[in-house]
């Protein structure tokens, strides 16, 4: 009698013992859900005060158009835009961009695009960051007397002097879907311009 009594004692001890290691290890499990769920929300926290949501740019540089203009000069390049950032590191940006083509020292020529690009940051989280974007714009002559599509491409640095505001240094190829811009006419061949920007 004495050892069923000492076996059930023993068994009711041993249910109990794994049902609190059980539990143990439950609450341990939901602890590090939580924090890796805190970690996260952290880090996007950061890179809200460190980049924000909601970015505007304001840039100047310049512009170069490619091909056969062997006397061709950099000119002034101006943008104005929006970037809205869908992830951390992917935003997607709009710009309106004001720039001028020097074919030579006494032909200049001034165009405007709007463009819409798909921008991803290599390191979103970090003051200094690469990153790469790619898109679609309307390109158009000064009182859009001609107008074409283009794609463009690009890559750049961005460095976040403080939080919510920074300088970004980049560049970006452009490709009109036409052979005429305005005043520029090249037989089978479409034209192509760069821009380097500051802002």
């Amino acid at each position: 009698m004495i050892v069923s009594n000492k076996n059930q004692f023993l068994t009711i001890i041993f249910i109990f013992l794994s049902l609190n290691f059980v539990i143990a290890q439950e609450e341990k499990a939901q602890e590090d859900d939580t924090q890796q769920s805190n970690k996260a929300l952290y880090r996007e926290l950061d890179f809200l005060e460190l980049r924000g949501t909601h970015v505007t740019d304001v840039v100047v540089g310049t512009s170069m158009i490619l091909g056969d203009y062997p006397d061709s000069e950099l000119d002034i390049f101006l943008r104005i835009g929006y970037k809205y950032h869908i992830l951390s590191n992917l935003n997607v940006n709009l710009s309106f961009n004001k720039y001028s083509i020097a074919l030579d020292e006494t032909t200049n020529l001034g165009f405007m695009s709007f463009d819409l690009n798909l921008e991803y940051l290599i390191s979103p989280y970090n003051e200094f960051s690469p990153f790469l974007f790619g898109g679609y714009g309307y390109n158009a002559s000064n009182y859009f007397e001609e107008t074409h599509t283009k794609v463009q491409f690009g890559l750049g640095l961005e460095y976040i002097i403080m939080d919510g505001f920074g300088v970004k240094l980049f560049g970006d190829y452009n490709f009109v879907l036409s052979n005429e811009m305005e005043g520029l006419i090249i037989p089978d061949q479409d034209e192509s311009f760069l821009r380097v920007g500051l802002g």
